[in-house]
């Protein structure tokens, strides 16, 4: 049975067997973040990992490419003007999805390289990086037989012993990155933990926030937690971002970050009147669920911080270089135009028009998939060139 989640009001959950062994092999307690990486990314029982996820409007949630192929031709307009915006022009262009999902964006940009950018095709990859090999599985079989520029499956470590220059995208990946929660009981910061209690159930527990997430904390320049919070104050702190912005600033020489997430400043994120942060957990369209429950059969997330991954990004030698949200940056690359066109659409495909005026709508709607940050980052040469377009006349790479 599903239930709403409040951490101010928390139940105890059933433990899979897979779990609660794992969770005895660590003493009976972890912090949230082991907790959440392992009910995410176990390569058997994690709901990434074993490939258990289901993207789509009919799936556990939707996202902008399962919209259909007009978001990936919005997007490609946006990467084609960063590609073509590095400084070397004569080597191999890599494009590096993080995170690849179902494989519908890289397969509709495969499309959008081969219809507006073809002199790009010869010098460009695709290289998609991802780490559960069932989805690598289901990435394999979506781009099976389309053809374009050439695509090879990685890990980092293989980026890292041989960088490429390019642009690297990570869209709605990292709101899934473990995070820790920081929780406020009698006016003091604890870290909250999952343990293991009898009759195999989950429950939460606090424990003492480690030195060095202490002294992170101290130097982010953020009040944690902020003036006039109450007791039980929840919040998270995304402790695994710097690792991984380091380890992808040694697989790319020069080239773009590309970040579209969830994310909020650091004064919306952290204020006394966000009292249960923004953890969610998603399954069959149903958001709001109990993090704790069926770990492993539903997805968990977090937003992002602006200020703490650009912090993050910049101990790694990457500079944010440009940011807005997604329905302005869609709208820059010439969205208003592609509706205006579907307009001219002959009444034969009147049904195909309409569903994919509702696409972009949502994509641009505040109130759903407008509201994400696109977020660019930048290193190596020529980094201070790069930016996101701002309107259709600057957008570089937009046909006519």
């Amino acid at each position: 049975q599903w239930r709403a989640f409040s951490p101010m009001n928390p139940t105890a959950a059933d433990c899979p067997s897979w779990l609660a062994t794992l969770l005895h092999q660590a003493s009976g307690t972890v912090p949230f973040r082991q907790f959440m990486d392992w009910a995410l990314h176990h390569p058997e029982h994690g709901y990434y990992g074993s490939g258990r996820v289901q993207i789509g409007p009919q799936g556990d949630f939707a996202t902008s490419p399962s919209l259909g192929p007009d978001f990936a031709t919005l997007l490609g307009r946006q990467l084609i003007d960063l590609l073509r915006t590095l400084p070397d022009q004569t080597g191999r262009l890599s494009l590096v999805e993080v995170g690849p999902g179902e494989g519908d964006l890289a397969a509709d940009l495969q499309a959008v390289l081969a219809r507006h950018a073809p002199d790009l095709i010869e010098r460009c990859e695709l290289v998609l990086v991802e780490r559960s090999a069932c989805l690598r599985q289901r990435q394999q079989h979506r781009l099976e037989g389309i053809s374009g520029c050439p695509v090879r499956w990685c890990a980092i470590e293989e980026l890292q012993a041989a960088p490429v220059q390019g642009v690297v995208l990570a869209h709605e990946l990292l709101d899934a990155f473990p995070v820790d929660r920081l929780v406020l009981h009698q006016g003091e910061l604890q870290l909250q933990g999952v343990r293991l209690q009898q009759q195999n159930q989950l429950d939460w527990t606090a424990l003492a926030i480690p030195a060095p997430l202490q002294k992170e904390l101290e130097s982010s320049g953020i009040a944690l937690p902020p003036p006039g919070s109450d007791d039980g104050w929840t919040t998270e702190w995304h402790s695994t971002l710097r690792p991984w912005l380091a380890s992808l600033a040694s697989s790319v020489t020069d080239g773009a970050l590309l970040v579209i997430d969830y994310a909020l400043e650091a004064s919306r994120y952290y204020t006394d009147r966000r009292s249960e942060g923004t953890l969610m957990a998603y399954c069959k369209g149903i958001a709001g669920l109990n993090p704790l429950v069926h770990a492993g059969e539903q997805d968990l997330t977090a937003h992002l911080c602006i200020e703490t991954l650009t912090q993050a990004a910049a101990h790694s030698g990457w500079q944010l270089q440009d940011q807005r949200r997604q329905g302005e940056a869609l709208l820059a690359l010439g969205l208003a135009s592609d509706l205006h066109a579907l307009q001219q659409l002959p009444a034969t495909e009147l049904a195909q028009a309409l569903k994919r005026r509702e696409a972009l709508l949502r994509l641009v709607d505040p109130a759903a998939l407008g509201d994400f940050r696109w977020l660019l980052y930048s290193r190596g040469a020529g980094a201070d060139r790069l930016s996101l377009a701002t309107g259709p006349d600057n957008a570089g790479s937009r046909p006519g």
